[in-house]
């Protein structure tokens, strides 16, 4: 019974450990299958799809890139960008897993000792971990994570090797080193990069090297002197020795970089920089060396201290040699005779500098101001004074948005400036493109078929000459309204869809089962269905399915009004678009429209840009060298992009050319109808005009004392606010020549003075395109600038008692750009302004302003204002016409409908009559003028000023 009783009592004994193991069987799986479920949720998320996500983009982009014809484009830069990122990590992969596996002997031992220290349950514990096998798989992924952050260096670093690998020479020479100028642009940067990953590589090679041996030392070897391990003091000493060398060839690259030093009077070497830190850094590059060959002297004779010296004497020469010695030299020999140092650097800088943004090639033209202009002179100038600009593209925005935006959702994005052949006379004109934004639908109308299948483009443009205005004061359209409606034959627009624009930014799909809004027409719209085969097919679902994971959007899938012949049109804002193909240009910021034989072209100036260019100042935000290299232009209804060579001297637009061969066209290739309408960029001009301000002048010693520098002149923007002066575009005579040009100008003061000293000009027809002038006047005579012009306008008592009074009366004045015009051996300055009322923005414009010599007045036209300063013989229109670009005026042969018909010339009233009438008109304008009536306060005025000729003529 007993033997029975023990027998029982076992069973139930082991019956329950058997129980109670189970259980802990089914809670460990339990807890297994949670982490190994959280383990692919984390898999998931940040391996997995990050991972799908770059393959779907990489897939969309290159099918975009082969749809554009610019395939080769995205195959160079995608396999520059990911071979050097993979040799790059492949190298740091192996060094680091290499130096990593050296360790395995010390390692061992180490963990050799930890087992037989079983009293300590740590140490054992971390050597049961530890196994051999296991080191292996932890060493390499110790190198896989440090190759990939080293690869990380690399990203976006695929121009480096491209323009080292296909460098084209500047045949310039710098003159500290005399080397080529493109050695810094196109080799300097890739051996920095190099450098610094070099040096990166074997910095965190060396730091994991030091974890691994002072981990094996603290927990295996119970903390023994480095002493005592040789085979670390031998790997670290290596890896150090390498790093020297590396640190050698850096002080190699700080001595090329004394070309962009800050430290004197200009950037570029100065006299310290060659006589002080030059010297620095070659006794530094020998010092990296020998610390180098120390290191390793000092590992083989077991004299690690000598390897401490080595690397203290470092520090020591490079903190006195290459910092204290320097900043000695420029404060107590530089310094109290800078000048007379620093002279042949101030001259290379003014050289290099006028080279890098293209200044060396400006014709200087002295300008000798007589203004002995006649109405002769003016008659003869015809040409340009019939093209001369009085709308301000601010004001003539708003009211082009009053007039022509037509519904809510149309937008005009900015106004260009061009010149365009009407009916047979080249006349300047001001257009905007009508684009389409969504965001300005009704919340209830932001639907997605709305937003991508409906409302997919803009239609049609508005143009209007420079200077021509209804009697209200509104601009005169050449083109307008929707569809277009053109003045002249060549103006007609044979497809005015606006695809692709300024605006547009998100997709849209067209060809699809819902019609397009193409314009409203009365009660009703027009629809249409896209006509070009551009964008990206949808295809199959499976495409479908693409296309809806790479936009985020499930409708896209989901919608029947999606068919497979339905397409993609994506990337549609123009600058966003171009940057997309060509990052390594940087594109113009106001691309313009171009009608071209019937068709919408957008054009956009795309520049060359670097900060390299050696012993050269830097501009604000343009670094120092810019070539406007390249124009480009995007269809509006296609978005077929075409990239013109227009400046094949660029050495940099020339090693692109051999990276991407084809990318580029020559500018022969570009219609002459295209041709007619490329013009010199204004935001090119800015920034050479600022950077001549000061490198005019060439003589040291006044570049030094800035006694002759120059300023863009200061400009009235508002009641009391200043800006600067923008360059603008004129159709003029230059001095000189017998036909007008379409030129960019702007005028120059001296510094901390306002009169004008210069202006610039830059040309943009035919074979003079990018010839610079710079027309400079006497310095012994006053020619007053545009502040000045502005001060003599305000002190105008006529002119400043009606802008004051239009100020005040439920209305505002806004003050137009002022223009600096030179014609014959004079100067013209012309200021439009406009009224706006209080209860509406549609500014009108009211009176032109001019001024030449002492005398300034203000007229409701250029023409009349002509006339008053220099005769009733002006005429800038031909003869027989409403003058071109005017306002006609009431005369004995010419009634403008609408206008009062001026009074016979025999007038039987009697002085109180007139007088009567005059004060009788007089109050009649007022009253028009508090109801907002400007129409009729024009007319009341134009008779007011009848009555009193006749009234002058009464009392003679």
């Amino acid at each position: 019974m007993e033997s029975a009783r023990l027998y029982g009592l076992s069973l139930f004994t082991l019956n329950q450990q058997f129980s109670l193991t189970i259980r802990e069987r089914g809670i460990f799986n339990l807890v297994n299958k949670r982490r190994y479920l959280g383990f692919l949720v984390f898999f998931a998320v940040f391996v997995v799809l990050p991972v799908l996500t770059s393959i779907l983009k990489l897939y969309v982009d290159w099918r975009w890139f082969s749809s554009e014809g610019y395939a080769g484009v995205f195959t160079t830069r995608f396999l520059t960008s990911w071979g050097l990122s993979l040799a790059i990590g492949t190298l740091a992969f192996l060094f680091t897993y290499i130096n990593l596996r050296l360790t395995r002997e010390v390692v061992g031992k180490a963990l050799q000792f930890a087992r037989n220290m079983e009293s300590h349950p740590r140490l054992f514990a971390l050597s049961d971990w530890l196994k051999p096998e296991y080191m292996n798989k932890i060493f390499l992924f110790i190198s896989f994570l440090a190759a990939l952050t080293v690869s990380q260096l690399a990203s976006g670093e695929w121009q480096s090797l491209l323009l080292a690998l296909q460098n084209e020479s500047f045949a310039i020479a710098d003159p500290l080193f005399q080397r080529d100028v493109g050695f810094y642009l196109f080799q300097l940067p890739f051996l920095e990069l190099v450098y610094h990953i070099t040096q990166a590589i074997l910095l965190l090679t060396a730091f994991l090297l030091f974890i691994v041996y002072q981990v094996s030392n603290t927990h295996g070897f119970g903390k023994v002197g480095w002493g005592e391990l040789p085979r670390a003091r031998y790997h670290l000493a290596g890896i150090g020795a390498l790093f020297f060398l590396g640190k050698a060839l850096g002080y190699q690259l700080d001595m090329c970089n004394l070309v962009y030093s800050p430290r004197g009077v200009v950037v570029g070497a100065s006299y310290t920089d060659v006589h002080a830190q030059l010297p620095a850094y070659q006794i530094l590059t020998v010092a990296a060396v020998a610390t180098a060959a120390l290191l390793l002297f000092a590992v083989i004779g077991r004299r690690i201290r000598w390897a401490l010296y080595g690397v203290g004497t470092l520090v020591a020469i490079s903190l006195i040699v290459g910092q204290i010695y320097p900043a000695l030299v420029q404060r107590f020999k530089v310094e109290p005779n800078e000048f007379v140092m620093e002279k042949p650097y101030i001259d290379m800088n003014i050289q290099f500098t006028k080279l890098a943004f293209g200044l060396d090639r400006i014709q200087h033209v002295p300008f000798s101001v007589k203004n002995d202009l006649s109405a002769t002179g003016i008659n003869a100038n015809n040409d340009t004074f019939s093209s001369i600009r009085l709308w301000d593209w601010r004001p003539l925005q708003q009211t082009y948005s009053q007039l022509q935006e037509i519904r809510l959702y149309y937008k005009f994005k900015g106004i260009d400036i061009d010149r365009y052949t009407v009916d047979g006379q080249k006349r300047q004109v001001m257009l905007a493109a009508r684009e389409l934004d969504t965001s300005a639908l009704p919340e209830s109308a932001k639907t997605w078929i709305n937003q991508r299948l409906l409302y997919t483009h803009g239609y049609g443009v508005a143009m209007s000459p420079v200077n021509e205005a209804t009697s209200e004061g509104l601009p005169k359209f050449f083109l307008k309204d929707v569809p277009p409606k053109a003045t002249s034959e060549s103006l007609q627009i044979a497809r005015p869809e606006i695809y692709f624009g300024e605006t547009s930014g998100d997709y849209v799909i067209v060809k699809t089962a819902t019609k397009e809004f193409d314009y409203p027409s009365g009660d009703d719209n027009v629809y249409s269905t896209y006509q070009a085969d551009a964008g990206l097919p949808v295809g199959s679902f499976w495409q479908k399915l693409v296309f809806a994971a790479y936009f985020g959007d499930l409708k896209l899938l989901l919608s029947s009004e999606v068919l497979p012949e339905s397409r993609v049109l994506m990337e549609r804002n123009i600058v966003d678009r171009l940057q997309k193909v060509a990052p390594f240009l940087h594109f113009d910021d106001d691309p313009y429209l171009v009608i071209q034989d019937g068709r919408l072209v957008w054009v956009a100036d795309a520049y060359t840009t670097s900060n390299r260019y050696p012993f050269a100042q830097p501009a604000p935000g343009a670094g120092n060298y810019i070539r406007n290299s390249v124009k480009a232009t995007v269809d509006a209804y296609t978005g077929k992009m075409t990239f013109y060579l227009i400046d094949p001297e660029d050495p940099i637009i020339r090693s692109y050319m051999a990276v991407f061969p084809g990318m580029f066209q020559p500018m022969e290739s570009m219609s002459l109808s295209l041709r007619e309408h490329i013009r010199y960029p204004e935001e090119l001009l800015k920034i050479q005009s600022r950077v001549y301000a000061t490198y005019h002048m060439e003589d040291t010693g006044v570049f030094y004392n800035r006694e002759d520098e120059w300023h863009l002149p200061q400009v009235r923007s508002g009641e009391k606010e200043q800006r600067e002066m923008e360059p603008y575009y004129a159709l003029l005579k230059l001095p000189g020549d017998n036909r007008p040009e379409f030129i960019l100008m702007t005028p120059y003061t001296p510094s901390r003075k306002d009169n004008m000293v210069a202006w610039m000009a830059a040309r943009s027809d035919g074979e003079n395109y990018g010839k610079l002038l710079v027309y400079t006047f006497p310095k012994q005579e006053l020619i007053y600038g545009p502040a000045q012009i502005e001060a003599r306008i305000d002190q105008d008592s006529e002119i400043s008692q009606k802008l004051t009074l239009w100020n005040q009366r439920g209305s505002s004045v806004i003050r137009g750009n002022l223009m600096v015009l030179p014609v014959n051996n004079s100067l013209l300055y012309i200021e439009p302004l406009f009224l706006q009322s209080e209860q509406g923005k549609l500014p009108a414009l009211r009176r032109v302003i001019v001024v030449f010599g002492e005398r300034v007045v203000m007229e409701e036209n250029l023409n009349t204002a002509l006339q008053r300063i220099f005769g009733k013989g002006v005429s800038t229109g031909p003869p027989g016409e409403v003058v071109p670009g005017q306002q006609a005026q009431p005369g004995p042969d010419i009634v403008v409908p609408g206008q009062p018909v001026p009074p016979p010339s025999a007038d039987n009233r009697t002085v109180a009559e007139l007088a009567t009438q005059a004060r009788q008109l007089y109050d009649e304008a007022n009253e028009r003028l508090k109801a907002g009536d400007w129409n009729g306060y024009g007319e009341k005025l134009r008779e007011l000023r009848n009555s009193l000729e006749t009234l002058e003529k009464k009392t003679r």
